[in-house]
């Protein structure tokens, strides 16, 4: 089976933006800075890790979306992989001169990759990246479109590789200068289409996708990248323009209050590189915390929704808990508990009443590990008890997904397999969901991610010009 190439976000444009706010859980403590975890997750941290650098295209540094599913590259899990490295050499699993040749061969791709405006055989434009790729000739996968998420979730991972390698010698010294010539020649005033929001995504000869990065979600690192530019950065005000459409996203009261955005990912991805703790822009110095803190309640909130259970799936609980963009069973809608349940392939889910709420039972690991920093706490036994169901735990560490309270094995599957007892469980590692995943771990054993960015120039700059002060920035 091969899979389509999936658009994430016309997937959540789709998803109901409901009003009603989940029921929340009085606040826990802060998280500690260190954490010991258990010692099982020397392996899962090892097992997620060979993910990318097992399936790597040697030749031009491509990641696939998916595996063993065959797949295209995606250019979000590159940024994760280029990430991966040096946590592979930090934990002695590779070495560095490893490490550094797979980089420096990725990012020699991106920077003479084909761009244009042609529909076929680029592999961007405007110093932005297509979605997917083709895994060998590096060029745009069938119709996918320019993303600047995408091409921002590469450019962290660029840009870790380029605060990362900081040795003398010619090939790390290339990385360096690779890693700012291609990060700053995007033309970022060109993806707001003249309209001070920066657009999701822009097909050759249709233009400009409709919806914006606008509202609360992963969006806030496409703004920090694009306003710390060196080359075509965007204009002042443009994270202005940002948090303007935040008050829809408000839920909770007291300690419990937090901009939403219903699946997990939103709070994690810019949060795997950029170290929000103790700094803050205008908006969080009104609300009184930080994004840290957002996405620590937000993570609370989660389970706290799973906990409820209001839709009253099999296996949700206090130590099985986790909703994010996912694998599904597929688009099947069949009889549950004296009600018909609809179930969903690779779909946005999050707490019913929270910004592109959705929830058909299918949990993902990731969705808790990838807020493994926010909340060791809550995470850590929400990992274990997950470990501990069969089917779950691979070659690559977790599985994308499951669920629980789909048992119909006489059903047509879009992936995955079905036990009669278990339920359904994916048959897939995914890219992204690995990546958020290791850089979580990474993060909360020594702030390895976070202590090397805070070097970046790039990232220093637009948080700056975003207007945040304090902490680490002062």
């Amino acid at each position: 089976m091969t899979f389509a190439p999936i658009d994430r976000r016309a997937l959540l444009a789709r998803a109901p933006l409901a009003t009603a706010a989940a029921c929340l859980p009085a606040a826990a403590g802060a998280a500690p800075a260190r954490v010991v975890l258990p010692g099982w997750f020397d392996d899962l941290e090892e097992r997620t890790f060979r993910f990318f650098w097992d399936l790597a295209n040697r030749d031009n540094g491509l990641v696939p979306d998916r595996w063993p599913t065959p797949s295209f590259a995606s250019i979000a899990a590159v940024g994760f992989a280029l990430t991966a490295y040096p946590i592979g050499v930090a934990r002695g699993w590779i070495r560095r001169e490893e490490a550094r040749d797979l980089t420096l061969a990725t990012l020699r791709f991106f920077a003479t990759a084909p761009q244009g405006d042609a529909p076929a055989g680029m592999s961007g434009h405007r110093g932005f990246f297509y979605h997917f790729l083709d895994m060998k000739t590096g060029t745009r996968f069938r119709d996918t479109e320019l993303s600047s998420v995408d091409t921002t979730l590469l450019f962290l991972g660029i840009l870790f590789a380029g605060a990362w390698y900081d040795a003398a010698d010619p090939a790390e010294a290339e990385i360096r200068q690779l890693a700012q010539a291609i990060t700053d020649r995007a033309d970022w005033p060109w993806f707001t289409n003249a309209r001070g929001s920066v657009s999701m995504g822009w097909h050759p000869g249709q233009g400009f996708i409709d919806r914006a990065w606008e509202g609360y979600n992963e969006g806030m690192m496409v703004y920090v990248v694009g306003l710390g530019s060196r080359g075509k950065p965007l204009a002042d005000g443009a994270w202005e323009a940002w948090t303007k459409t935040y008050p829809a996203f408000w839920r909770g009261r007291g300690k419990t209050r937090h901009l939403a955005f219903a699946p997990l990912f939103g709070h994690q991805y810019s949060q795997m590189w950029i170290d929000f703790r103790g700094i803050r822009d205008a908006v969080m110095r009104r609300a009184g915390i930080d994004y840290f803190e957002n996405s620590r309640r937000a993570t609370y909130a989660n389970r706290a929704y799973c906990i409820a259970n209001p839709m009253r799936w099999d296996g949700y609980g206090r130590d099985i808990w986790g909703l994010t963009a996912c694998d599904g069973p597929g688009n099947l809608t069949l009889p549950f508990k004296g009600r018909t349940a609809t179930f969903f392939g690779y779909s946005a889910r999050g707490p019913l009443g929270q910004p592109d709420g959705r929830d058909d039972g299918t949990l993902a690991p990731t969705a808790a590990l990838g807020s493994l920093a926010f909340a060791p706490e809550i995470v850590v036994p929400c990992a274990e008890a997950m470990k501990a169901r069969p089917r779950l735990y691979g070659q690559y560490g977790f599985l994308d997904s499951f669920n629980p309270s789909f048992r119909y094995t006489d059903a047509r599957l879009e992936a995955g397999s079905v036990d009669a007892t278990s339920g359904w469980v994916d048959g897939d590692y995914l890219g992204i969901d690995q990546g958020a995943i290791l850089g979580a771990i990474a993060n909360t054993r020594d702030e390895g991610v976070w202590q090397v960015m805070r070097r970046s120039p790039t990232i220093r700059r637009g948080l700056q010009r975003a207007g945040f002060a304090g902490g680490w920035l002062g």
